[in-house]
């Protein structure tokens, strides 16, 4: 737990920097998908819009397995769960790199996404505690940060290195990188008691309250529209925007820049003014990927138009997962995993349906045509969320602590309850 000094400078826990680097490893894994899909689909034999399944059913894996490995997990100890999260991830690899059967891949790719479910909803638990409730959404954003500064560095990187030694390259590469990030998890997270008093009908319980289920279903939306584009980003910067093939890390990279930046941006405004940036930020988002549609025939305006996609619509995360947790009160580690979960079923239906899309007569704009209409759908929930904060005080509960003063436009100050 930090300190009182280092929560009056500001200074957060070094536990979230942790924690932040086991999500970069699995926002990679996540996400190098999308630049390798023509290696990965001529490689095992099934077209492109078929290997975007993989994306899918990681997507899938996460959305079940987040919560059911919260619950399976409720009363280990979080290191214990953490560490045994990514030896699962990197076994995981292992038996992708291994094999030559797309199913296989397939079902790899679901078994890293339980782990990677795991390892998120307890992380996120950990950091909303140890920042207090002042800088919580700032610790999740941080958190956050790892997963998009794999869209900066891992995938990119991922991208360059699938392209010379083939799309198995990466998955060794992290699947060694996950096996040493166990034994930095078991160095540096705290030892904590076995959680024997925590029970599963209070974490159930939590799920009562209506303003979570509009931050969960903002979540599932606004990731659904950015990923039902950036799913298919590769067709559509070399075949429509012209783009070569071997520039197309790079477009990943601004991509990454966009989200980390709106990482940033949501983590430090959330805290704040969490519906007026949420708002905002997925308004433009809708409105980058309308234009898309257009203008991404030039490489120029294509590229500017990823980069706001990415930067407006990855500033929504950080303040929706930290109100959804927030709101769960004193048992989270449920809506931590449905936060999660949420974030995975707009990925899972907004690839699914761009690759519909994408099959029809709407070509490579199919995607950003549904990525459209999911950012537009995100802003109702969102003004709901907005309405019902002006007519009562939210349920949030400060764990283990007293809550701080908040200048907050869906809430009161926030009560303690013991």
């Amino acid at each position: 737990m930090p300190s009182a000094a280092s929560t009056r400078a500001g200074k957060l826990p070094l536990v979230v920097w942790v924690l932040a680097a086991g999500t970069f490893l699995m926002g990679t894994t996540e996400f190098v998908i999308a630049g390798l899909l023509p290696e990965i689909a001529g490689d095992l034999g099934v077209s492109v819009s078929h290997a975007g399944l993989l994306i899918t059913a990681f997507a899938i894996g996460m959305i079940v397995g987040g919560p059911v490995m919260a619950l399976a997990t409720l009363r280990l100890p979080r290191r214990l769960t953490l560490v045994a999260a990514l030896a699962v991830f990197a076994l995981g690899h292992v038996a992708a790199a291994l094999s030559s059967s797309f199913t296989v891949v397939l079902a790899a790719r679901v078994v890293t996404a339980l782990a990677t479910g795991a390892f998120w909803a307890v992380g996120f638990v950990i950091v909303t505690a140890v920042a207090g409730p002042a800088r919580a959404t700032r610790a999740v954003g941080v958190m956050m940060g790892g997963l998009t500064l794999a869209n900066v560095v891992g995938v990119p990187i991922g991208s360059f290195v699938g392209q010379y030694t083939g799309w198995r390259g990466p998955f060794w590469a992290l699947a060694v990188l996950a096996g040493l990030a166990a034994v930095f998890v078991g160095r540096f997270i705290p030892r904590t008691e076995q959680r024997a008093g925590i029970s599963v009908r209070a974490e159930v319980r939590a799920l009562r309250q209506g303003r979570l289920w509009l931050a969960l279903a903002a979540a599932v939306l606004i990731m659904g529209g950015v990923l039902a584009t950036y799913t298919y980003i590769t067709p559509l910067l070399t075949d429509r925007a012209g783009i070569p093939a071997g520039a197309v890390p790079l477009v990943l990279i601004v991509f990454g820049l966009g989200a980390l930046g709106g990482t940033a941006i949501g983590g430090r405004l959330g805290d704040r003014r969490p519906m007026a940036t949420t708002l905002t930020a997925a308004a433009v988002t809708a409105l980058a990927l309308l234009l898309l549609i257009p203008l991404s025939t030039g490489p120029v305006t294509a590229v500017a138009l990823i980069f706001l996609m990415a930067l407006a619509g990855f500033t929504v995360n950080p303040v929706v997962t930290s109100l959804a947790v927030r709101f769960a009160g004193d048992a989270p580690t449920l809506t931590s995993a449905l936060t999660t979960s949420a974030y995975n079923t707009g990925i899972a239906a907004g690839s699914a349906l761009a690759g519909t899309a994408m099959n029809t007569s709407l070509g490579l704009t199919g995607p950003a045509l549904v990525g459209t209409v999911s950012a537009t759908l995100t802003l109702l929930p969102l003004i709901a969320l907005t309405l019902t904060g002006t007519q009562q005080k939210a349920r949030i509960v400060a764990q283990h602590t007293a809550p701080a003063p908040v200048h907050d436009d869906t809430t009161a100050p926030l009560p303690t309850r013991h």
